[in-house]
């Protein structure tokens, strides 16, 4: 997988540079890092992660507390009391794991959470990389942050700081905080320097 994007990657630089297209990567962990929303929404989902997982936790408690149970008494129970608590145990493993996959699956409660809470945020980062790409004229933006493999990139293309300014933050401060604005310049939008 790696080699194909890797080789359609080497593909695209040639025929941009035969046709003298201008390219630059980003960074969009970098950019999401410095906007305050997508740490808040990280952390309610970590935080609903972190509760799911201990309610998952505690059930698996509970049902080796009853394997344990299940263990000591076997040899006393009748065949249909031994098959009913193994039954019982089944079903609660079963319960369990279809807990898990409702909340962690593919399309689970977490999965559509953070499509809820993550997907406006980087439309909001993909939209502000297309004004950038039109504005400056650019060809194509790679995301370094993906699967595409760069083996060398050089400082000078990447633009990861001018999005973050495009979106109205401060480059290099993770925290999330706007630029000082003066009461004049409120609503002017904040121009990246042309490199």
């Amino acid at each position: 997988m790696k080699k194909n994007v890797l080789i359609i990657f080497f593909l695209l630089t040639a025929a941009f540079a035969n046709a003298q297209t201008k390219f630059c990567f980003v960074d969009t962990d970098y950019i999401l890092k410095h906007i305050p929303e997508y740490k808040a929404a990280q952390l309610q989902l970590d935080d609903l992660s972190a509760q799911w997982q201990k309610e998952v936790d505690a059930k698996y408690v509970e049902i080796e507390k009853l394997y344990k149970s299940y263990q000591a008494e076997q040899v006393l129970l009748a065949d249909d009391l031994r098959k009913k608590r193994e039954d019982e145990i089944v079903d609660k493993e079963k319960q369990v794991k279809e807990f898990q996959k409702a909340k962690f699956g593919f399309q689970g409660e977490l999965s559509k959470q953070r499509e809820e809470l993550i997907k406006p945020i980087q439309d909001k980062v993909f939209e502000a990389v297309n004004k950038y790409a039109e504005q400056y004229t650019y060809g194509a933006i790679f995301d370094k942050a993906g699967d595409a493999t760069m083996l060398y990139t050089s400082g000078k293309l990447d633009k990861s700081n001018d999005i973050i300014i495009a979106l109205g933050y401060k480059p290099g401060d993770q925290s999330g905080s706007k630029p000082n604005e003066k009461p004049s310049e409120k609503g002017k939008t904040i121009e990246p320097k042309k490199k």
